[in-house]
Order: C-alpha cells, then sequence, then structure tokens
C-alpha cells in the first residue's frame, strides 16, 4: 500500500484539503491499516481520470454484476468495510474513493453544479471497464449517485440512497460550526459528532474515533449541495431504494422522503426512527433490494 500512499500525497491542490503535512501523513497511514485488516480478499485499483487518479477497492467474484459504492464527505472506503462481505457475495463491489476526499484518490474537486462529477465517474467506469451497474450512496456519495442517475439513466441499473443530499434541505451542519470556525478540542469535535450523527461514545467508538481523526485534519467542502428539481427525480426510471433517519441533524429527511415519494412514485422508501445521519446495519435490506 505504500505506492498508493505515495500517489495520493502527490499532486497539485493536496494541501488545499489538509491542514497539515503531518496531519495528511497520520489520516492517510491510518487509512492503510485499514485496508490491510479488510475482512474479505480486495484488490486495489488506480484509475486515470480527468481529475486525477482515482483508488477503487474492489472484492467479490470478477464476474459477478457490479455494484459501485460512493461514500460520504469527510470519508473513504473504509466505511464500507462492515457492508461489502454481505454485497460481495453476490456482486463485484467497487468502493470509490471520491476525488477531493481524505482517501487515495486525487485531491481534486468539480464543480458540483455542472456536470463535471457525472463526467469524472464516466471515466472511473471506463477504467473499471463497466458499461452499467448497480449504486449505493450515502450523504454526499448519495448526492453523487443521483447525480449521475439523472444523468446517465442507462448506466445506473439500481439505486439505493442513504440520507442523501440534494433531495431534503441541508441544514446547517455542525462541521460549519465546530470545524471552520477556528481551532477546537477534540473532546468537542467529539461530543459534535455524537450528537449530530446520531452516534453512540460507547457502541459507535471506532466511528466516532475515525471522525474526530479527519476532522482535525482536513477541510471538507464548504458548499451546500445542489438540490435536484421536481422534475429530474420524476425522470428516475431504474428502481430506487431510499433510507433516511427521522433525526438527521444535516439533512431534513422528512423533506427527503416527502419529495422522494411525490416524485418517484416506485421508489421504496425507509424512515428510520431515532436514528441520525450516521446509518448502520443497513446491508441485509440494501442487498435484498439489489437483488430483486
Amino acid at each position: 500500500m505504500n505506492d498508493v500512499v505515495r500517489r495520493a500525497a502527490g499532486g497539485a491542490g493536496v494541501m488545499t484539503i489538509y491542514k497539515s503535512e503531518a496531519g495528511r501523513r497520520e489520516l492517510l497511514d491510518h487509512y492503510r491499516r485499514v485496508l490491510d485488516a479488510w475482512p474479505i480478499p480486495a484488490e486495489h485499483v488506480r484509475v486515470p481520470t480527468r481529475e486525477g487518479e482515482t483508488f477503487v477497492h474492489a472484492c467479490g467474484p470478477s464476474d459477478a454484476p457490479p455494484l459501485v459504492l460512493l461514500h460520504g464527505s469527510g470519508a473513504n472506503a473504509s466505511m464500507w468495510r462492515g457492508d461489502v462481505p454481505t454485497w460481495s457475495r453476490h456482486f463485484r463491489t467497487y468502493a470509490v474513493d471520491l476525488v477531493g476526499e481524505p482517501g487515495l484518490s486525487a485531491p481534486s474537486r468539480p464543480a458540483l453544479d455542472s456536470d463535471a462529477v457525472s463526467l469524472w465517474l464516466d471515466d472511473v467506469l471506463r477504467g473499471l471497464g463497466i458499461a452499467d451497474a448497480a449504486f449505493v450512496g450515502t450523504s454526499l456519495g448519495g448526492w453523487t449517485a443521483l447525480d449521475y442517475a439523472i444523468r446517465r439513466p442507462e448506466r445506473v441499473t439500481r439505486l439505493a440512497l442513504i440520507c442523501p443530499g440534494g433531495v431534503g434541505r441541508q441544514k446547517v451542519g455542525w462541521i460549519f460550526k465546530a470545524l471552520l470556525t477556528g481551532p477546537f478540542r477534540r473532546g468537542g469535535l467529539r461530543e459534535s459528532a455524537m450528537a449530530v450523527a446520531g452516534l453512540d461514545g460507547e457502541r459507535d467508538r471506532q466511528a466516532l474515533d475515525a471522525v474526530v481523526l479527519t476532522f482535525t485534519h482536513f477541510n471538507p467542502r464548504r458548499e451546500k449541495l445542489p438540490v435536484f428539481p421536481d422534475d429530474a427525480l420524476r425522470g428516475l426510471t431504474m428502481p430506487v431504494l431510499v433510507i433516511a433517519g427521522d433525526r438527521d441533524a444535516m439533512i431534513d429527511s422528512r423533506q427527503t422522503v416527502r419529495r422522494v415519494r411525490e416524485c418517484v412514485a416506485h421508489a421504496t422508501v425507509n424512515l428510520l426512527p431515532g436514528t441520525g445521519h450516521a446509518i448502520f446495519g443497513q446491508a441485509e435490506p440494501i442487498a435484498e433490494f439489489l437483488r430483486a
């Protein structure tokens, strides 16, 4: 993995997404350890794109149907490590490190209010030899998957979205309050993550540790995600699954549910009670949807 880390460190703009070189190294070293301890055999693929090299963590039978996984902001492919053992039994899973996020892809950040993100994904799929695929995306990754399904409907066979951006109103995020207003204590950041993401201090200790480490050293995107108009949502014809938490402090999940039900009549929508922005334990329901 050392060559992957070196590749990710290079390129213009890398220090615009990290607060320091030492912090970048600490984050990537942690990520490398997670990848080395992956629960099932995996292949590391580096795909050249117009936005720079994109890192993909591939698992499952090479001849199985493709499933593309797109993580959220401030994350990387490691967020899927609890899910891929389930999904890779029937799919070739491709966990993509989004460019501009704290993973092993290029630091570039394509404009969200344009077709730049979909063009980047065109390059990723081309590099992987994928004509069409099912997609699972969460938060920013959910926005990315939905944007691609709207712009490239012929390339998306099924669409599973977890607390997706771009449908319900994006609330004033904890990131902007706790992370972008100056120095902060790690303890305060941990408390903010617990409150806003709906994480439990004991049960979700590993996830909380990762959040604290990431946002101590990483500069997230500051802009709000563009909201998709009703007509764009109505144009979705592939099977769609939306999972949201009713206590999401970052995205108006009730508005997300209402708009999906109104505009995507064939969609399956699950609003989870007592759940915040961080949603776990959905591998089996999503697998059932993907295989239906």
